[in-house]
Protein backbone atom coordinates (compact mmCIF):
# COMPACT_ATOMS: atom_id res chain seq x y z
CA UNK A 1 0.00 0.00 0.00
CA UNK A 2 0.83 3.43 -0.24
CA UNK A 3 1.92 5.56 2.65
CA UNK A 4 -0.17 8.31 3.63
CA UNK A 5 -0.42 11.50 2.77
CA UNK A 6 0.80 14.28 5.19
CA UNK A 7 -1.71 17.23 6.37
CA UNK A 8 0.75 19.63 5.60
CA UNK A 9 3.96 20.74 3.46
CA UNK A 10 6.43 22.88 4.69
CA UNK A 11 7.29 26.26 2.17
CA UNK A 12 10.84 26.91 1.57
CA UNK A 13 12.61 29.62 -0.47
CA UNK A 14 13.47 28.03 -3.65
CA UNK A 15 16.85 28.10 -5.85
CA UNK A 16 16.92 29.59 -9.47
CA UNK A 17 16.70 28.03 -12.50
CA UNK A 18 19.98 27.69 -14.08
CA UNK A 19 21.50 28.35 -17.59
CA UNK A 20 21.79 25.21 -19.45
CA UNK A 21 25.27 26.00 -20.10
CA UNK A 22 26.26 26.22 -16.52
CA UNK A 23 25.11 23.20 -16.10
CA UNK A 24 27.28 21.43 -18.66
CA UNK A 25 30.23 23.31 -17.15
CA UNK A 26 29.66 21.91 -13.77
CA UNK A 27 28.30 18.31 -14.97
CA UNK A 28 32.07 17.27 -14.88
CA UNK A 29 32.52 18.00 -10.88
CA UNK A 30 29.77 15.72 -10.63
CA UNK A 31 31.50 12.95 -10.97
CA UNK A 32 34.24 12.91 -8.59
CA UNK A 33 31.90 14.90 -6.15
CA UNK A 34 28.28 13.29 -5.93
CA UNK A 35 29.10 10.43 -3.53
CA UNK A 36 30.29 13.39 -0.85
CA UNK A 37 27.22 15.43 -1.93
CA UNK A 38 24.35 13.66 -1.34
CA UNK A 39 21.59 15.58 -1.43
CA UNK A 40 23.20 18.56 -1.42
CA UNK A 41 24.00 18.81 -5.42
CA UNK A 42 22.60 22.17 -5.81
CA UNK A 43 25.58 23.32 -4.36
CA UNK A 44 27.72 22.18 -7.71
CA UNK A 45 26.24 24.77 -9.88
CA UNK A 46 25.69 27.97 -7.55
CA UNK A 47 27.88 30.64 -8.94
CA UNK A 48 29.70 33.01 -6.20
CA UNK A 49 27.70 35.84 -5.65
CA UNK A 50 25.08 35.08 -7.25
CA UNK A 51 21.78 36.20 -6.18
CA UNK A 52 19.29 34.10 -5.79
CA UNK A 53 15.58 33.65 -7.85
CA UNK A 54 12.24 33.50 -6.77
CA UNK A 55 10.48 30.68 -9.45
CA UNK A 56 9.57 31.68 -12.58
CA UNK A 57 11.58 34.97 -12.51
CA UNK A 58 13.58 33.88 -15.39
CA UNK A 59 10.94 33.52 -17.32
CA UNK A 60 9.18 36.62 -16.47
CA UNK A 61 11.84 38.68 -16.92
CA UNK A 62 12.15 37.26 -20.42
CA UNK A 63 15.75 35.82 -20.10
CA UNK A 64 14.03 32.62 -20.87
CA UNK A 65 11.36 32.81 -22.98
CA UNK A 66 8.56 30.17 -22.71
CA UNK A 67 8.91 26.64 -25.16
CA UNK A 68 6.26 24.97 -27.11
CA UNK A 69 6.12 22.38 -24.21
CA UNK A 70 6.31 24.82 -21.57
CA UNK A 71 3.78 25.34 -18.56
CA UNK A 72 3.29 29.42 -17.42
CA UNK A 73 2.29 28.43 -14.20
CA UNK A 74 4.54 28.65 -10.79
CA UNK A 75 7.29 26.35 -10.64
CA UNK A 76 7.21 24.62 -7.19
CA UNK A 77 10.22 25.57 -4.83
CA UNK A 78 13.51 23.37 -5.50
CA UNK A 79 13.29 23.07 -1.69
CA UNK A 80 10.34 21.17 -1.80
CA UNK A 81 10.85 19.37 -4.86
CA UNK A 82 13.90 17.62 -3.70
CA UNK A 83 12.72 16.54 -0.33
CA UNK A 84 9.44 15.67 -0.88
CA UNK A 85 8.77 12.66 -3.57
CA UNK A 86 8.48 8.70 -3.83
CA UNK A 87 11.52 6.60 -4.54
CA UNK A 88 10.69 3.06 -3.21
CA UNK A 89 14.33 1.96 -3.44
CA UNK A 90 14.94 4.68 -1.09
CA UNK A 91 12.34 3.63 1.47
CA UNK A 92 8.20 4.86 1.54
CA UNK A 93 8.28 7.75 3.80
CA UNK A 94 8.49 11.25 1.32
CA UNK A 95 11.75 11.98 3.22
CA UNK A 96 13.63 8.64 2.71
CA UNK A 97 14.93 9.59 -0.61
CA UNK A 98 16.72 12.88 0.52
CA UNK A 99 17.79 11.40 4.11
CA UNK A 100 19.49 8.30 2.53
CA UNK A 101 20.50 9.19 -1.52
CA UNK A 102 24.16 9.56 -0.64
CA UNK A 103 24.30 6.38 -1.05
CA UNK A 104 23.73 5.82 -4.42
CA UNK A 105 26.72 6.59 -6.87
CA UNK A 106 26.44 7.62 -10.20
CA UNK A 107 29.39 7.42 -11.84
CA UNK A 108 30.55 5.27 -13.35
CA UNK A 109 26.75 4.73 -14.95
CA UNK A 110 26.01 3.15 -18.01
CA UNK A 111 22.94 2.73 -20.36
CA UNK A 112 22.07 -0.38 -22.39
CA UNK A 113 19.22 -0.24 -25.03
CA UNK A 114 18.68 -3.65 -26.74
CA UNK A 115 15.71 -5.54 -27.73
CA UNK A 116 14.29 -4.88 -31.22
CA UNK A 117 16.78 -2.74 -32.03
CA UNK A 118 19.09 -2.36 -35.52
CA UNK A 119 22.18 -0.60 -33.40
CA UNK A 120 21.99 -2.06 -29.80
CA UNK A 121 24.53 -0.71 -27.51
CA UNK A 122 25.78 -0.17 -24.27
CA UNK A 123 26.84 3.60 -23.59
CA UNK A 124 28.48 5.71 -20.52
CA UNK A 125 26.16 8.18 -18.79
CA UNK A 126 28.11 11.45 -19.88
CA UNK A 127 28.50 10.42 -23.60
CA UNK A 128 25.05 9.72 -23.87
CA UNK A 129 23.96 13.03 -22.61
CA UNK A 130 26.56 14.48 -25.10
CA UNK A 131 25.15 12.91 -28.00
CA UNK A 132 21.97 15.37 -27.71
CA UNK A 133 21.16 18.77 -27.22
CA UNK A 134 19.82 19.98 -23.96
CA UNK A 135 16.84 21.38 -23.56
CA UNK A 136 14.56 22.86 -20.55
CA UNK A 137 11.01 21.55 -20.28
CA UNK A 138 8.85 22.96 -17.08
CA UNK A 139 6.45 19.95 -16.99
CA UNK A 140 3.50 19.74 -14.62
CA UNK A 141 3.56 16.65 -12.40
CA UNK A 142 0.57 14.99 -10.92
CA UNK A 143 1.26 11.87 -8.63
CA UNK A 144 -1.25 8.96 -8.12
CA UNK A 145 -1.44 9.69 -4.48
CA UNK A 146 -3.25 13.25 -5.73
CA UNK A 147 -0.35 15.70 -5.04
CA UNK A 148 1.21 17.64 -7.73
CA UNK A 149 4.35 19.72 -8.38
CA UNK A 150 5.42 21.98 -11.66
CA UNK A 151 9.18 21.27 -11.99
CA UNK A 152 11.68 22.57 -14.64
CA UNK A 153 13.57 19.80 -16.00
CA UNK A 154 16.50 19.47 -18.40
CA UNK A 155 16.92 16.87 -20.31
CA UNK A 156 16.67 15.53 -24.21
CA UNK A 157 13.82 13.62 -25.94
CA UNK A 158 13.67 9.91 -25.74
CA UNK A 159 12.42 9.98 -29.64
CA UNK A 160 16.29 11.11 -30.37
CA UNK A 161 18.04 7.95 -28.65
CA UNK A 162 15.59 5.78 -30.15
CA UNK A 163 16.47 7.02 -33.66
CA UNK A 164 19.92 6.58 -32.92
CA UNK A 165 19.47 2.86 -32.24
CA UNK A 166 16.50 2.17 -35.03
CA UNK A 167 13.85 0.45 -34.01
CA UNK A 168 12.79 -2.71 -35.78
CA UNK A 169 9.24 -3.10 -37.28
CA UNK A 170 8.80 -5.21 -34.67
CA UNK A 171 8.98 -2.98 -32.05
CA UNK A 172 5.48 -2.10 -30.20
CA UNK A 173 6.77 -1.15 -26.78
CA UNK A 174 9.43 0.53 -24.69
CA UNK A 175 10.56 -1.07 -21.39
CA UNK A 176 13.05 0.61 -19.13
CA UNK A 177 14.20 -0.94 -16.05
CA UNK A 178 15.96 0.79 -13.19
CA UNK A 179 19.07 -0.22 -11.14
CA UNK A 180 19.14 -2.53 -8.87
CA UNK A 181 21.67 -2.66 -5.89
CA UNK A 182 20.50 -3.78 -2.48
CA UNK A 183 23.99 -2.08 -0.97
CA UNK A 184 23.02 1.28 -2.27
CA UNK A 185 19.28 1.27 -2.40
CA UNK A 186 17.92 0.44 1.03
CA UNK A 187 14.35 -0.05 0.09
CA UNK A 188 15.61 -2.75 -1.87
CA UNK A 189 16.44 -4.95 0.79
CA UNK A 190 12.91 -5.62 1.57
CA UNK A 191 9.68 -7.40 -0.23
CA UNK A 192 7.68 -4.54 -1.04
CA UNK A 193 8.03 -4.09 -4.97
CA UNK A 194 9.21 -6.85 -7.23
CA UNK A 195 12.73 -5.46 -7.71
CA UNK A 196 13.89 -4.07 -10.09
CA UNK A 197 11.34 -1.23 -10.80
CA UNK A 198 10.07 -1.94 -14.05
CA UNK A 199 8.49 0.75 -15.87
CA UNK A 200 7.19 0.54 -20.23
CA UNK A 201 5.26 2.45 -22.73
CA UNK A 202 3.78 1.93 -26.18
CA UNK A 203 6.56 2.93 -28.81
CA UNK A 204 4.40 5.79 -30.09
CA UNK A 205 4.32 7.44 -26.52
CA UNK A 206 8.02 7.11 -26.10
CA UNK A 207 8.52 8.98 -29.20
CA UNK A 208 6.22 11.65 -28.41
CA UNK A 209 8.01 15.31 -28.56
CA UNK A 210 7.07 15.56 -24.58
CA UNK A 211 8.47 11.85 -23.43
CA UNK A 212 11.75 13.41 -22.16
CA UNK A 213 14.74 11.60 -20.56
CA UNK A 214 15.93 13.67 -17.95
CA UNK A 215 19.54 14.81 -16.55
CA UNK A 216 18.95 17.79 -14.58
CA UNK A 217 16.49 19.53 -12.34
CA UNK A 218 16.24 23.36 -12.18
CA UNK A 219 19.13 23.82 -14.77
CA UNK A 220 21.37 21.75 -12.04
CA UNK A 221 22.64 18.02 -12.06
CA UNK A 222 19.84 15.87 -11.74
CA UNK A 223 19.77 15.04 -7.61
CA UNK A 224 20.07 11.07 -6.20
CA UNK A 225 16.45 11.57 -4.58
CA UNK A 226 15.16 12.67 -8.22
CA UNK A 227 16.28 9.73 -10.34
CA UNK A 228 20.11 10.52 -10.74
CA UNK A 229 21.50 10.04 -13.05
CA UNK A 230 18.93 9.57 -16.07
CA UNK A 231 15.46 9.24 -15.54
CA UNK A 232 12.00 9.37 -17.92
CA UNK A 233 9.89 11.90 -17.91
CA UNK A 234 6.72 11.45 -19.20
CA UNK A 235 3.74 14.68 -18.21
CA UNK A 236 0.44 13.49 -19.23
CA UNK A 237 0.79 9.95 -16.88
CA UNK A 238 1.22 9.46 -12.81
CA UNK A 239 4.06 10.11 -11.62
CA UNK A 240 5.01 6.28 -11.11
CA UNK A 241 5.47 5.61 -14.91
CA UNK A 242 8.33 8.09 -14.76
CA UNK A 243 10.71 5.81 -14.03
CA UNK A 244 14.51 6.69 -12.01
CA UNK A 245 17.84 5.85 -11.97
CA UNK A 246 17.45 4.02 -15.42
CA UNK A 247 20.14 1.45 -16.46
CA UNK A 248 18.43 -0.32 -19.52
CA UNK A 249 16.25 0.57 -22.54
CA UNK A 250 14.39 -2.47 -24.04
CA UNK A 251 12.37 -2.08 -26.94
CA UNK A 252 9.69 -5.37 -27.28
CA UNK A 253 7.23 -6.82 -29.13
CA UNK A 254 4.69 -7.20 -26.11
CA UNK A 255 3.78 -5.30 -23.49
CA UNK A 256 6.10 -5.21 -20.68
CA UNK A 257 5.23 -6.45 -17.13
CA UNK A 258 5.63 -3.50 -14.77
CA UNK A 259 6.26 -2.90 -11.67
CA UNK A 260 2.84 -1.38 -10.33
CA UNK A 261 0.95 -3.25 -12.83
CA UNK A 262 2.19 -6.28 -11.31
CA UNK A 263 2.08 -5.32 -7.83
CA UNK A 264 -1.35 -4.30 -7.35
CA UNK A 265 -3.13 -4.37 -11.06
CA UNK A 266 -6.61 -3.26 -9.83
CA UNK A 267 -5.37 0.27 -8.59
CA UNK A 268 -2.33 0.84 -11.23
CA UNK A 269 -2.36 0.01 -14.73
CA UNK A 270 0.28 -0.05 -17.48
CA UNK A 271 -0.77 3.22 -19.25
CA UNK A 272 -1.86 5.42 -16.25
CA UNK A 273 -3.01 8.36 -18.10
CA UNK A 274 -4.09 11.20 -15.89
CA UNK A 275 -7.99 10.91 -16.10
CA UNK A 276 -9.96 12.74 -13.16
CA UNK A 277 -13.04 10.72 -13.96
CA UNK A 278 -11.65 7.81 -12.87
CA UNK A 279 -11.31 7.34 -9.38
CA UNK A 280 -8.07 5.04 -7.62
CA UNK A 281 -10.06 2.62 -5.55
CA UNK A 282 -9.12 4.29 -2.49
CA UNK A 283 -9.84 7.81 -3.13
CA UNK A 284 -10.68 10.28 -6.49
CA UNK A 285 -8.56 11.62 -9.04
CA UNK A 286 -10.84 14.33 -9.47
CA UNK A 287 -8.89 16.90 -7.77
CA UNK A 288 -5.50 17.17 -6.64
CA UNK A 289 -3.32 19.14 -4.28
CA UNK A 290 -0.68 21.39 -5.46
CA UNK A 291 2.64 21.37 -3.10
CA UNK A 292 2.59 24.31 -1.60
CA UNK A 293 -0.65 25.74 -2.35
CA UNK A 294 -3.46 25.37 0.94
CA UNK A 295 -6.49 24.25 -1.57
CA UNK A 296 -7.15 21.50 -3.83
CA UNK A 297 -7.63 22.03 -7.45
CA UNK A 298 -9.37 20.46 -10.63
CA UNK A 299 -6.94 17.56 -11.98
CA UNK A 300 -6.94 18.10 -15.72
CA UNK A 301 -7.53 15.38 -18.21
CA UNK A 302 -3.59 13.91 -19.69
CA UNK A 303 -2.66 16.65 -16.55
CA UNK A 304 -3.24 18.92 -18.83
CA UNK A 305 -1.74 17.88 -21.85
CA UNK A 306 -4.56 16.50 -24.07
CA UNK A 307 -4.24 18.79 -26.87
CA UNK A 308 -0.94 17.40 -27.46
CA UNK A 309 -1.22 12.95 -26.52
CA UNK A 310 -5.10 12.60 -26.63
CA UNK A 311 -4.92 11.38 -30.25
CA UNK A 312 -2.69 8.61 -29.06
CA UNK A 313 -5.68 6.97 -27.60
CA UNK A 314 -8.48 7.85 -30.66
CA UNK A 315 -11.34 4.96 -29.92
CA UNK A 316 -10.23 3.18 -26.36
CA UNK A 317 -12.06 2.93 -23.52
CA UNK A 318 -9.90 5.45 -20.89
CA UNK A 319 -12.07 3.40 -18.35
CA UNK A 320 -10.94 0.38 -19.27
CA UNK A 321 -7.09 0.63 -20.22
CA UNK A 322 -6.14 2.94 -16.88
Amino acid sequence: MLPDLPERDDADQSSPVRPRREFLKNAALFTGTVALLGGGLELLTRRPGAAETEPGELFAQGRRPLGPYDTAEAITPSAQATTYNNFYEFGVSKDAPARLAGSLKTRPWTVLIDGEVRKPLRVDIDTLQSWFPLEDRIYRMRCVEGWSMVLPWLGFPLAALLRRVEPTGQAKYVKFTALYDPKQFPGQRGSLLDWPYVEGLRLDEALHPLTLMAVGLAGRVLPNQNGAPLRLVVPWKYGFKSIKSVVRITLTREQPRTTWASAAPDEYGFYANVNPAVPHPRWSQATERRIGELRRRPTLPFNGYADQVAHLYTGMDLRRFF
